[in-house]
């Protein structure tokens, strides 16, 4: 696949709430997975890391309230999507969450993914 056959399946599956699929589908095994500076999850490597900090939040959360993801921002190797969310954490609250993600694709595969939102103040 190229970027914007990738970036647009990616887009499909988030979509449709199979994020872990696309993960397991798209992601290459070496995926670098990067999350503003200080957060907890700063620099996540390999896909079964990626898969597991997944998995995490999901387990975070105890009701999901919306989302929402663009519709891909393709150039060469990257592509972006703006994701917007509406969550319920298990016991912090509900929070509604806006950020940027931009992918990186090389062979057909997801290798870089980078997030930029507003980190909560404590």
């Amino acid at each position: 696949m190229n970027t914007q056959e990738v970036a647009d399946k990616l887009v499909q599956l988030c979509r449709e709430g199979k994020n872990v699929e696309a993960i397991n589908e798209l992601y290459a095994d070496n995926i670098v997975s990067h999350e503003p500076k200080g957060t907890p999850m700063e620099l996540t490597e390999g896909k079964n890391a990626v898969l597991d900090k997944t998995n995490q939040w999901y387990a975070m959360v105890e009701e999901y309230h919306g989302g929402s993801i663009s519709d891909p921002i393709v150039s060469g190797n990257f592509f972006s999507c703006a994701m917007d969310m509406d969550v319920t954490y298990k016991g912090m609250g509900r929070s509604e969450m806006n950020e940027i993600a931009v992918y990186e694709v090389k062979d057909g595969k997801i290798v870089s993914e980078r997030f930029h939102y507003d980190v909560p103040m404590a």
